[in-house]
């Protein structure tokens, strides 16, 4: 069992910036392909933005194309998601993902192995 941890949720103006964080340690030596979800009530999960576990290779949902930017810090496994221009439709409770065996290029709910607890983020109108 791998644990993940988030953080850096909050409220923020439409327009605004956040950075999500996000740290899954796993077993020493070991790197995951490390991403994110996010869900809005009555909303499906759905994909955000990935990387792969050597960080050269990032994918993003067509909404977080050109606005979100995912990064990582490859000796912690941590993964930080730098959310700009933020709008109200972006309000959801963003979730980190790890995945250890499907390809790095496959993003879907099935596809992940770990997932973080959760943290909300709220863009005001």
């Amino acid at each position: 069992q791998v644990r993940v941890v988030e953080s850096g949720g909050g409220l923020v103006q439409a327009g605004g910036s956040l950075r999500l964080s996000c740290e899954a340690p796993g077993r020493t030596g070991t790197r995951y392909a490390m991403g994110w979800f996010r869900q809005a009530p009555g909303n499906i999960r759905e994909f955000v933005a990935g990387i792969s576990c050597s960080g050269d290779r990032t994918y993003y949902g067509d909404f977080a194309q050109g606005r979100f930017d995912i990064s990582r810090e490859n000796a912690k496994n941590t993964v930080f998601l730098q959310m700009n221009s933020l709008k109200p439709d972006d309000t959801a409770v963003y979730y980190c993902a790890v995945k250890s065996f499907s390809p790095p290029e496959q993003w879907t709910v099935s596809s992940v192995d770990y997932w973080g607890q959760g943290t909300q983020v709220t863009g005001s109108s």
